[in-house]
């Protein structure tokens, strides 16, 4: 029989490696490596690869009026119907997860196209999307990147 002090320093043991396996784990590039973590209260500017301002978000909910209307877009288009709520998937996939590896340009494919075999549909034919196509990429990725903490976002006020 083992001791508890034996079954409690594996337990840590294994945490230890877990957590070194973790911390060595390659990580996919991503907007958020343009700029640290906010503190408390301060709002957060994320860039894309060109230097052009994404998004901005403070408090993880208020987002800049760009953002803001790309959340109305992924409302009026209801895309909650298959992707969730909380964009965590549902018969579509995870958009938290899928944008951690899909590029802006695999997106807008996606979105004007649609991938009819999986069963999403072209929005090619909805103004509100295609007009909002940017926005909706930028509510999206702020989500993906877990700066935009809710999926329920009100407009930052200057």
């Amino acid at each position: 029989m083992r001791t508890p002090t034996f079954a409690v320093a594996t337990l840590l043991l294994s945490l230890g490696v877990h957590s070194l396996a973790v911390a060595q784990s390659p990580q996919a590039p991503s907007v958020q490596a343009t700029a640290a973590q906010p503190s408390a209260g301060q709002p957060v500017t994320r860039k894309d690869d060109a230097g052009k301002v994404l998004y901005t978000v403070a408090d993880g909910y208020k987002v800049d009026a760009n953002t803001m209307n790309g959340f109305r877009a992924w409302r009026a288009a209801a895309c909650d119907r298959c992707h969730g709520a909380n964009q965590q998937g549902l018969v579509g996939p995870s958009l938290i997860e899928s944008l951690k590896t899909l590029s802006k340009e695999e997106f807008v494919k996606t979105l004007h196209d649609g991938r009819l075999e999986k069963g999403m549909p072209s929005w090619q034919t909805s103004k509100m999307v295609m007009d909002n196509m940017d926005n909706l990429y930028a509510y999206l990725k702020g989500r993906s990147n877990g700066d935009i903490t809710r999926a329920h976002v009100e407009e930052l006020k200057p």
